[in-house]
């Protein structure tokens, strides 16, 4: 199921800036949340396994069931919604994951997205949009009237958008050393510029639930683009001082001011 996958040029210097440790690893499925039969496989290739649960009281009862069985007591690595790569420190040394719907990505795009992934492992930063809010997420749910798949659409989205803060630093400064992942972190970014700056319009119109406009502006978060309101209020330095406080702040006032 688990292939190594080896690291030549920007790649290898970013993982031995970031995160030296990590092992890459190709899979043979595009799964969403690893099965847990496969952590047999992938205790094969690391050194211990460390299975992370989560109070069960951080996930509302109506919450979507692959939530609460990540935060079970099972062996869960990966949530829909995580992308062609996704990475976990549920192992050690720390895993990134390259899922099989990679083959049809361009590669100068999953050079990046695996970049962003070893950037991320070496942020100490949670690993999921739940251990990120932890118990703010009924807050959260509190504050979105909308129903759970949405409440877990918006999260996840605010969570990626908090991550972008975090790491749009060190992208912007890989012009110089790095700049073919620099060049395709911008043409990422340039190639997100026009829905961005259209989703006023998109939402006024019905064309683009709130939900979808919130993922694709916290996207572009970390490209530097700039954002609409309601969502320009999440690119401020405050968002990653104050992390899921300020999402649920941010929330609540939005759909206050939505009603």
């Amino acid at each position: 199921m688990f292939e190594r996958r080896s690291l030549s040029g920007e790649l290898a210097a970013i993982r031995a800036a970031h995160a030296p440790d990590v092992i890459i690893l190709d899979v043979d499925s595009d799964f969403e949340t690893l099965p847990p039969a496969a952590a047999e496989d992938l205790g094969l290739l690391v050194d211990a396994l460390d299975p992370a649960t989560y109070p069960a009281e951080w996930v509302p009862d109506d919450a979507p069931r692959p939530l609460r069985r990540y935060a079970g007591s099972a062996f869960t690595i990966g949530l829909p919604g995580d992308g062609t790569v996704t990475w976990t420190r549920q192992t050690d040394p720390p895993v990134v994951f390259c899922k099989a719907r990679a083959e049809g990505t361009p590669d100068a795009f999953l050079d990046l997205l695996i970049a962003e992934a070893l950037v991320q492992v070496g942020l100490d930063a949670p690993e999921a949009f739940l251990p990120f809010f932890a118990d703010h997420y009924p807050d959260l749910d509190a504050a979105v009237p909308l129903d759970p798949a949405s409440v877990y659409q918006i999260g996840a989205a605010l969570y990626d958008g908090w991550l972008g803060l975090r790491t749009r630093p060190t992208f912007e400064a890989w012009a110089e050393e790095y700049p073919s992942l620099h060049d395709a972190w911008v043409d990422a970014g340039d190639r997100l510029r026009d829905r961005v700056a259209g989703l006023p319009g998109a939402v006024a119109r019905g064309e683009t639930e709130f939900p979808d406009a919130t993922e694709l502006a916290c996207a572009a978060i970390k490209h530097g683009l700039d954002l609409p309101a309601p969502f320009a209020a999440l690119d401020t330095a405050a968002y990653v001082d104050y992390g899921a406080d300020y999402a649920v702040r941010w929330a609540r006032k939005t759909f206050e001011t939505l009603e």
